[in-house]
């Protein structure tokens, strides 16, 4: 496999730390994932015009997409596969579940019609990512992929630049990237999209804790191992008041969606 892009891989954490942060997330996700659930709901806006026999849910979660997946494709076989099994037990769709890496898919060459996976691969390498989606997908199946771009969570960047040293959140591959990636992984018919989608809350300490409840505050090298002191938590609450809206306080997700077939 090679690549001109080389892999993010110093902001992510080890593949341990992020199952243990969904583990622990699984509980409180769904009540937390508003935004999650609506950039599902625009990745599948997207799909081609497809009847896969089987398809694959990459970084399930809680398992949201399943109820859609299912209403659009009733005839398929429909593997939901997590890195955490914390997730995976809170599927409720009639599938298979698979507790799972998407850098090392268990999964036969050739055996999919669609690989779906809606904010996962961010947290992986994502040149293996494409590869393996490659691999397990028949000719001419089809990838529908929902990532993160480099604008996400500028917000808390901006809360914490003059604060400390320290990384804040993860590095995310800008379209261009993962064009070229994907190009790499021998996928076709490549459509790359983007949109934004901004959560609002009431105070630092709510978007705080909305980026832990979704398992989103892990990350790599670079991050803060000790505990902030309160001056320094109020001058990153006092820099993000500064970005506050009419609706609340800001928080951006900029998505980046990958259409593509083997």
């Amino acid at each position: 496999m090679t690549s001109a892009i080389k892999p993010k891989a110093g902001t992510r954490p080890s593949k341990a730390r992020i199952r243990q942060s969904f583990e622990r997330a699984a509980p409180t996700y769904d009540n937390a994932a508003a935004i999650q659930r609506r950039i599902c709901t625009r990745l599948a806006e997207g799909l081609p015009n497809i009847t896969p026999a089987r398809l694959l849910d990459a970084g399930c979660g809680t398992g949201y997409a399943q109820a859609d997946l299912q209403a659009r494709f009733p005839d398929a076989h429909a593997v939901a596969l997590d890195l955490s099994p914390g997730m995976l037990q809170h599927v409720a769709s009639p599938c298979c579940r698979v507790a799972g890496d998407l850098e090392h898919l268990p999964l036969a060459d050739d055996s999919l019609d669609l690989y779906w996976s809606s904010l996962a691969v961010q947290w992986c390498d994502l040149a293996i990512a494409l590869h393996e989606a490659r691999r397990t997908l028949r000719p001419d199946g089809a990838v529908a992929l929902a990532s993160l771009g480099p604008a996400t969570f500028h917000e808390l960047r901006h809360a914490f630049a003059d604060v400390d040293a320290h990384r804040h959140t993860l590095s995310f591959h800008s379209p261009d990237e993962i064009r070229r990636l994907a190009s790499a992984a021998e996928l076709s018919a490549i459509d790359i999209r983007r949109s934004t989608e901004i959560a609002h809350y009431a105070d630092f300490k709510t978007l705080l804790r909305a980026v832990k409840a979704i398992g989103a505050n892990q990350l790599g090298d670079g991050r803060r191992t000790s505990l902030m002191s309160r001056s320094s938590f109020q001058q990153a609450e006092a820099a993000c008041e500064q970005l506050r809206t009419p609706a609340g306080l800001p928080l951006t997700y900029d998505v980046i969606y990958l259409y593509a077939r083997k």
